[in-house]
């Protein structure tokens, strides 16, 4: 499957935009150093991950915190080597996350259902363990200007995952520069 993945660093003078390759992630942790080999100082750097027009992703990294995650589609993101790197971390931390009342809900109707069928699509809404649809923190990119709300409506039924991270880039002010190296 192909994907495209670009480290976001802001500067003094904006956000600095490079395409970057994932052949070496293998961990969030992994990832968290990518970006942060990046960053100037203890500034933010987000990373944008694409697959195939399926899912995107944002990870947010500042300075020595833990990265914050957002992905548009757990489900369809679990099925990939890299999105996978993330729904395996946020479904690992979802008494943490702000869907966690309903991912543990989900995960003991889960527990109880695969004990009697085999892996597959269930009423609950996810797929082999992970929600179909946004998972993990939706508010990751508000304090740059796009509200969890648009966040989620660029995550919802019918959004094309590379326009979405146009439209990112565009309210984060690097449209162009994205594009570029896209």
């Amino acid at each position: 499957m192909a994907y495209f993945a670009a480290v976001l660093a802001r500067t003094e003078d904006g956000w600095d935009v490079s395409e970057t390759e994932l052949d070496d992630v293998e961990t969030l942790v992994d990832l968290a150093d990518l970006a942060r080999e990046a960053a100037q100082d203890d500034d933010s750097v987000l990373v944008f991950i694409e697959q195939e027009d399926a899912w995107f992703a944002v990870v947010r990294v500042d300075g020595e915190e833990d990265p914050r995650i957002f992905v548009s589609d757990g489900a369809a993101a679990a099925r990939s080597s890299y999105g996978s790197v993330l729904t395996d971390e946020l479904v690992d931390q979802a008494g943490e996350s702000e869907f966690g009342d309903l991912d543990n809900l989900v995960a003991e109707l889960e527990d109880e259902e695969q004990a009697q069928e085999p892996e597959e699509d269930d009423d609950a809404g996810t797929r082999g363990g992970v929600p179909v649809g946004p998972l993990g923190d939706s508010h990751l990119l508000s304090e740059f200007g796009l509200p969890s709300e648009e966040l989620l409506a660029l995550s919802g039924e019918g959004a094309v995952p590379g326009d979405a991270l146009e439209e990112i880039a565009e309210a984060l002010g690097c449209g162009e520069v994205l594009e570029a190296v896209r």
